[in-house]
């Protein structure tokens, strides 16, 4: 269960009896046979339970434990690789190990290294630590075993991963902080964490802190309400984390059988790794004692995603008010931040009725009020040209009108006509001459009113526009500030919403404005997303790209899963993205300020950086 980077997981918490091998065997083999995966992890202790307490000292479930684990290898029909959790004699010594297991073979064994042993917990009394050990093999079921630290790599696909047991996740310096620094970009926990009042928050934390401390996936399996409960009970709290994000998360505390199946995006994770600078200092800097097994996850052509992922990347799905205040807080701040160094300069805003240039408008009126400046100190400017359609000119007043700005009127058709004569360019002719020409006047109008009025211009355009390319060079490419060069499209309609929201007296407008197709209006009737694209879609590859490095045969593989496309279609449309982004450079190379919104940016001067005379040609 494995294809184009993406690794399908399982987090199981099975139904256990504790202190009965037989039994817990059989449900784990039968949960396997459900499971469709290319990784399963269970709890620590799994095959016995964690609470067996002193029977751990006796002979007869050391044998037991033996015996079933040999019996699962044997009646092991899952294709992939399993981690289960059990106490383990090797020579006279009880250690608490997880076995790496794949078909009928034991990968590797890994012991726990540090035994908790205060509070509930009395782990030191039955067990070994696996600190410092020497062996490096050990012998079972007359086969020679890895035995320790241990780094499972699949190098054809890039995917490395190491074994943690419960308490080794709560130390200062973890095991599988070590085993990142070898290279691991996936580690698993196999967990038996007792439950009180506020642990889950805490425990939540650690995992999610390790994930970014180690640069990678951290998987969080513990076992569930069917340990004793003599004195504790347990969690059942299963986490996967990436890059410090907590991703998925369920407690499972019913006496069946449950599991969490997710996928891993390994192409996100290690082009993150490969950004990731604090790693690339430290990555191999510290040499530790590990063993190196080989493994590979098997491809499989049929891959489908157990949740999908989410078509609207950039738009928040939780805690959206949260995020509505923190993204206009970020956007005024760096807007007050402008005005204050230039002293008391008025704004001037080319105003459309469309999406951008109303959320630069709001953003300029909360600036205003933060400033405790008057609303009048912002110039809000119509222009209509030979596209502008009633429907966002009226917008566009009754906006301005609302918010109490100075408005201006100012039609560039007759200057456009007047162009068109002198470069002698035929004014029925609806080419890409006739739509720049519009574009460069209205950035001209703008330009020459900031200069009499005392004024800067207010840049509208959004981080979509800006990776597309859809704007006009010289033309609303150019501003003295761009507001929203950090927010691309999806996520501007988002803040408009929520604009509409919280001013209840602009709502019936900024829906109508949120409705609107978005369009340039340079020809009559005409919409961007029938020259792009859709945005929703090309949106979602720009995230594709930027967060997670993708090329185009993988977005194209997303796009089908994701959206429904067909095959053809998906292809299609990512060469295209493609095509466009890189082709587009020069427009972004001499882009003007604005400020960061997201944790990506198409800034020259920041987070990315190309010539303009790139060659990226993807046929």
């Amino acid at each position: 269960m494995y294809k184009n980077g993406f690794l399908k997981v399982a987090l199981v918490t099975p139904k256990l009896e504790v202190g009965h091998p037989k039994f817990n065997v059989d449900e784990m083999l039968l949960a396997l046979k459900e499971i469709k995966a290319g990784l399963v992890l269970f709890p620590e202790l799994s095959i016995t339970g964690y609470s067996c307490g002193d029977l751990f000292y006796q002979e007869e479930l050391i044998i037991q434990t033996k015996r079933e684990l040999q019996r699962f290898l044997k009646e092991n029909s899952f294709n992939g690789i399993v981690a289960v959790g059990l106490p383990l004699d090797i020579e006279g010594v009880l250690y608490n190990v997880a076995c790496v297991i794949r078909g009928n073979e034991i990968l590797g064994i890994i012991p726990k290294k540090y035994l908790p042993n205060t509070n509930e917990y009395y782990e030191k009394r039955w067990f070994n630590s696996g600190l410092d050990i020497r062996l490096k093999e050990v012998t079972l079921f007359n086969k020679r075993i890895p035995f320790g630290d241990i780094l499972f790599e699949d190098k054809d696909k890039d995917i490395r991963f190491g074994v943690e047991i419960c308490e080794d996740m709560w130390t200062n310096f973890s095991p599988g902080n070590a085993l990142s620094l070898m290279g691991a970009n996936m580690i698993l926990n196999l967990s038996a964490s007792t439950e009180y009042l506020y642990k889950n928050e805490t425990r939540r934390m650690v995992v999610v802190e390790n994930s970014r401390r180690n640069s990678g996936v951290y998987l969080y399996v513990s076992s569930g309400m069917l340990e004793s409960s003599s004195d504790t009970v347990f969690s059942g709290h299963n986490m996967v984390a990436i890059n410090g994000d907590l991703r998925e998360e369920a407690f499972f505390n019913t006496p069946e059988t449950q599991v969490l199946i997710t996928e891993i995006d390994f192409g996100e994770i290690n082009f993150k790794r490969r950004h990731d600078n604090n790693l690339k200092d430290s990555l191999h800097r510290e040499q530790f004692d590990i063993i190196r097994v080989s493994i590979s996850f098997p491809i499989t052509e049929v891959f489908h995603f157990h949740k999908k992922l989410n078509p609207y990347p950039f738009v928040p799905s939780e805690h959206p008010i949260r995020a509505f205040n923190d993204i206009k807080r970020i956007q005024t701040q760096a807007l007050a931040k402008r005005l204050l160094h230039l002293g008391n300069q008025k704004l001037i805003i080319g105003v459309s009725g469309g999406l951008d240039s109303t959320l630069a408008l709001l953003i300029a009126s909360d600036t205003m009020k933060f400033l405790n400046r008057p609303a009048t100190n912002i110039i809000g400017v119509t222009m209509p040209g030979l596209g502008t359609s009633s429907r966002t000119k009226q917008n566009a007043i009754l906006l301005m009108d609302k918010l109490g700005i100075t408005q201006l009127e100012k039609s560039i058709v007759e200057e456009t006509l007047t162009h068109f004569k002198m470069i002698e360019q035929d004014e029925n002719k609806t080419d890409i001459t006739y739509e720049n020409t519009q574009a460069r006047i209205r950035t001209m109008l703008l330009m020459n009113l900031a200069n009499k009025e005392n004024g800067i211009v207010l840049g509208t355009g959004d981080l979509s526009e800006i990776a597309l390319g859809f704007m006009t060079y010289s033309g609303d490419q150019m501003s003295m500030y761009g507001i929203n060069a950090g927010l691309p499209k999806t996520l501007v309609k988002f803040m408009v919403s929520e604009y509409a929201n919280e001013y209840k007296e602009l709502k019936e407008i900024l829906l109508d404005i949120v409705d609107t197709p978005v369009s340039p209006e340079l020809i009559k009737d005409q919409v961007t997303e029938d020259i792009i694209g859709k945005y929703m879609i090309n949106d979602f590859l720009l995230y594709r790209l930027l967060k997670c490095g993708d090329d185009h045969t993988k977005m194209a593989f997303l796009l089908e899963e994701v959206f429904g496309l067909d095959s053809v279609t998906a292809i299609d449309k990512s060469k295209a993205f493609m095509n466009r982004f890189y082709a587009q450079q020069f427009k972004r190379q001499v882009l003007p300020d604005g400020p960061k919104v997201l944790d990506i940016s198409l800034s020259p001067r920041g987070d990315f950086r190309l010539p303009s005379d790139i060659k990226v040609v993807i046929k």
